[in-house]
């Protein structure tokens, strides 16, 4: 079996364009990835491109000579752009591998160790605005079977934030709070947001509400910061979803920076990439939750990499998306009680529909995060794109 192209596609998703990757070989058999960076996409996608020169004519079950080769090549190695594409591109090797066996990925990479996976909802509050309305969105989330929350509640604060701006998140964290009860896990999202002394400052004022975690609290950039923000708190710290190597995570492990690190597939450098991470993040006694925001692959590999790694903690999901995200894709995904169940189709279980993708075609979108419209993630006519099972 040889690879014969390499073919990213675009896909306008409302807050963002997916950017998926289909790799073809000469037997029929194609995979898929998936390389979504948000507000780069055009970008990712001229890099996968330029990956097909490393990937044209090669056997496409040689994954780990195949990854070391693309990443050896690149003499400006490692980053979001490149790490990304070589993420989608490795993905739909295993997808490839997967179906050639007619095996899901995880028997591949040992086997289960659980059949289904907890999750925590994303998105849920759009398009909310002040504390009674995410408390109403929070109340049809728990009802719809989640039972973990998380949300930025900081507006468009950056490094710093006011004493009224950061009353009024208190007190929308507050109504979740009252709104769904102590049975419900609150994550809070900092999106890189603050500087040490505000990050510490907020961390102690979230001790009250029994939070999950406080999560990218200072800006990506210094894990001493990071470090220094966990030492002086009392609330855990997760981050970790913009490391894009082994490298750059065991640095992270190394410093002992959080209580929860989070890699993306999508970014991370793929599937084998990302189970390299969980094993020294379990030799650490640390909890694997990936970033996991994104699309139907993305999500269809992380739900792999949920079935096969012990230290897997919980999974990340957008409670609604886009209606069109059924007609893009043969994604079925099975959510009961709070939990995913794990697919056990061959490969990835998901297959893209490039018609369909053609006719959602690009839109360039900016960053909401500090322009105070971040809770308008979701169109108006959202829904869910999972199928419920009897509790």
């Amino acid at each position: 079996m040889k690879i014969t192209a390499l073919k990213p596609l675009l896909c306008h998703a409302y807050r963002t364009n997916w950017v998926f990757v289909q790799v073809f070989t000469d037997e029929e058999l194609r995979g898929v990835g998936e390389a979504t960076l948000e507000y780069r996409e055009t970008t990712v996608a001229e890099a996968v491109r330029e990956l097909e020169r490393t990937f044209l004519g090669r056997d496409p079950h040689q994954i780990e000579a195949l990854w070391h080769e693309a990443y050896r090549s690149t003499y400006f190695r490692g980053g979001p752009v490149f790490m990304s594409a070589l993420s989608a591109v490795e993905m739909a090797l295993w997808d490839i591998k997967g179906k050639a066996l007619g095996v899901p990925v995880y028997q591949l990479l040992g086997g289960k160790v659980r059949d289904s996976v907890p999750c925590y909802a994303n998105g849920w509050f759009a398009p909310a605005k002040t504390p009674v309305e995410f408390a109403e969105r929070a109340r049809a989330a728990v009802a719809a079977g989640f039972a973990g929350l998380k949300w930025d509640p900081f507006g468009a604060a950056y490094l710093d934030i006011s004493r009224a701006d950061l009353r009024l998140a208190l007190d929308n964290i507050a109504a979740v709070k009252a709104a769904v009860g102590d049975d419900v896990d609150l994550l809070i999202e900092g999106h890189g947001r603050f500087n040490v002394a505000t990050a510490v400052r907020i961390a102690r004022e979230l001790e009250r509400f029994d939070i999950l975690w406080f999560e990218e609290p200072v800006p990506p950039d210094n894990l001493d910061a990071l470090l220094e923000v966990k030492q002086r708190s009392r609330v855990p710290i997760a981050a970790g979803e913009r490391l894009y190597s082994r490298w750059e995570a065991s640095v992270f492990l190394e410093r002992a920076c959080a209580d929860f690190i989070q890699p993306d597939v999508s970014h991370c450098g793929g599937i084998g990439e990302l189970k390299k991470i969980a094993a020294m993040a379990e030799a650490r006694h640390l909890a694997l939750c990936p970033h996991n925001p994104s699309g139907p692959v993305a999500n269809a590999a992380t739900l792999q990499l949920a079935a096969c790694t012990p230290n897997f903690y919980v999974h990340e999901t957008m409670a609604v998306d886009v209606p069109w995200r059924a007609e893009i894709c043969t994604e079925h995904v099975r959510f009961a009680a709070g939990r995913m169940t794990i697919p056990d189709a061959p490969g990835l279980g998901i297959e893209l529909n490039e018609e369909a993708i053609a006719r959602h075609s690009y839109e360039p979108r900016d960053l909401r995060h500090y322009n105070g419209t971040l809770t308008a993630i979701r169109p108006p006519d959202a829904v869910g794109y999972f199928q419920k099972e009897p509790r």
